[in-house]
């Protein structure tokens, strides 16, 4: 499997890559999941052989570097990440399709590099980062459960009162390190949110894909696609943030007219 090492902090960051010579499209996954997800989902044999795509499990994730100290997930070390992967690939631009945090990292990569970003696809994401939310796409005391080093606590917390996880899902939360995740979650919610000014300066070809019953990112999705000149939101009709990627149908429905507009 192939890997790209951070040159800062030397953590390693484990990926899959198709290379047909399509259009590149990386594939950034949410928070305690993995690069499987996307394959588990049915996104990449909807994307390829059109585009080829990148599957990249984010620090702390997957089977990448999984630190324990909150300040190793800062999002410029993750970018360094993002970057060390395109330069293992060959490409200098890419397309970015991210779910939740995945969309956070696209959004921050196309704010401070926006010549390696053609196009960003942000589903269930955006630019807040509200603490207090974070409980709610998981469940009141989920940090709590992971810094237990258990991610059988965790997955019982998300599975409790009948709200049973998809497979794909389940088996991407069981794959993780519990402390690492702490960490990561530590540094998330210490995150700081982008403004809208610079939102309304970023005119990277953007499409926002959001559940109506995801609060409060139905409303920063709408925020977005307010400020930034190039934006257009599609709202999931009755889907929540965990909901998001499933079914895949509709969201493919919309996210592949895009890629082929502007690849």
């Amino acid at each position: 499997m192939p890997l790209a090492v951070n040159p800062i902090d030397a953590q390693t960051i484990y990926f899959d890559a198709s290379d047909t010579g399509a259009p590149p499209v990386l594939l950034l996954h949410g928070s305690a999941l993995s690069r499987s997800i996307w394959r588990g989902l049915g996104y990449v044999k909807a994307l390829e052989p059109e585009f080829d795509t990148i599957r990249m499990d984010l620090r702390g994730h997957g089977r990448s570097g999984k630190p324990h100290d909150p300040a190793a997930y800062n999002m410029d070390l993750v970018l360094a990440d993002v970057k060390a992967v395109l330069a293992a690939t060959g490409h200098e631009s890419i397309h970015i399709v991210g779910y939740s945090f995945g969309s956070r990292v696209g959004l921050s990569l196309a704010i401070k590099h926006p010549s390696m970003v053609r196009s960003l696809t942000m589903l269930g994401g955006t630019h807040a980062i509200e603490a207090q939310h974070i409980s709610t796409l998981f469940f009141d005391g989920y940090l709590e459960a992971l810094k237990t080093g258990d991610m059988d606590a965790f997955i019982a917390g998300m599975e409790a009162d009948g709200g049973k996880l998809d497979p794909a899902t389940r088996l991407a939360f069981a794959s993780n390190d519990a402390l690492a995740l702490a960490a990561y979650f530590e540094s998330t919610e210490a995150g700081s949110a982008v403004s809208e000014m610079l939102l309304a300066q970023l005119d990277t070809p953007t499409l926002l894909m959001t559940g109506t019953r995801d609060r409060p990112r139905i409303e920063h999705s709408r925020t977005m696609a307010a400020v930034m000149p190039n934006a257009r939101l599609v709202e999931l009709e009755g889907r929540t943030h965990g909901g998001t990627l499933f079914p895949p149908q509709p969201v493919l429905e919309q996210l592949l007219p895009f890629l082929r507009t502007n690849a």
